[in-house]
């Protein structure tokens, strides 16, 4: 039986090598790691030293074109096709009121979260046709959620909106690509750095109760793995299979 190719960017740390570290394990799996800066990804590369058929670190920057078009000529030489990719990369680096939120600090926010991975899918999915099932899962966030996120008492606007696009892409994506598993994914709130800086950062986030890396990597590697196509459209997915109104 011919392996299951992954890739999942944003594999560095957090959440990311959570999924990676958890693909890895598995057998009959060829897993490709995307890090904006491979040279300094030390989890990445110990965890590559443990799996060295099974997983490739690459070089991914995030809503870049020429690095995303690399990353996937790499893959072809290597595997040929991919089965299931996640988008996992994204920021949270601001929260501030609607008053308070610069123009340049939205824009970044939605470069990564959004741009990043519709990049992502413009160079892959030629490679994506070479699965008989393939699946395109996107890491957001409830804080993109419209009816939930933006009545939070919090400062999400920056990332809020960008996950807002993103599920619109999801969506999009989902309407346009008829033989395309494609999920958009909650993965809770996880004790990372991410998490850390919202904590220090946002009177609503410090109350927030974490979950594990691995609780949550686990929870998304499940939802990824049973998920099928549903013509009558997609939800915003909780780790937990929870769904959440856009």
């Amino acid at each position: 039986m011919s392996p299951t190719v992954y890739l999942v960017s944003g594999a560095n740390r957090g959440i990311g090598l959570g999924i990676v570290s958890q693909l890895a394990a598995r057998p009959n799996t060829i897993v490709f790691a995307g890090a904006r800066n491979p040279s300094s990804a030390s989890g990445l590369h110990a965890l590559a030293a443990k799996h060295p058929n099974t997983l490739h670190v690459v070089q991914l920057t995030s809503a870049d074109k020429a690095s995303n078009d690399a990353a996937i000529a790499g893959i072809r030489r290597i595997a040929g096709r991919l089965d299931i990719i996640i988008a996992n990369a994204g920021i949270n680096t601001f929260f501030g009121q609607v008053l308070d939120t610069e123009p340049d600090v939205a824009l970044e926010h939605y470069r990564v979260n959004f741009i990043g991975p519709l990049v992502l899918f413009q160079a892959a999915w030629s490679l994506l046709q070479q699965s008989p099932q393939p699946k395109f899962a996107i890491v957001s966030s409830l804080a993109g959620s419209i009816q939930v996120g933006a009545a939070l008492p919090s400062g999400l606007l920056a990332y809020g909106a960008s996950k807002t696009a993103v599920n619109y892409l999801a969506v999009k994506m989902h309407h346009e690509h008829k033989d395309l598993v494609v999920l958009a994914l909650n993965p809770g709130g996880v004790a990372t750095d991410m998490a850390a800086f919202a904590q220090r950062s946002d009177a609503l986030m410090a109350q927030m109760d974490l979950i594990t890396v691995e609780e949550s990597a686990g929870g998304i590697l499940s939802v990824v793995d049973t998920a099928v196509r549903k013509e009558d459209g997609l939800q915003l997915t909780n780790y937990d299979g929870t769904k959440y109104p856009w």
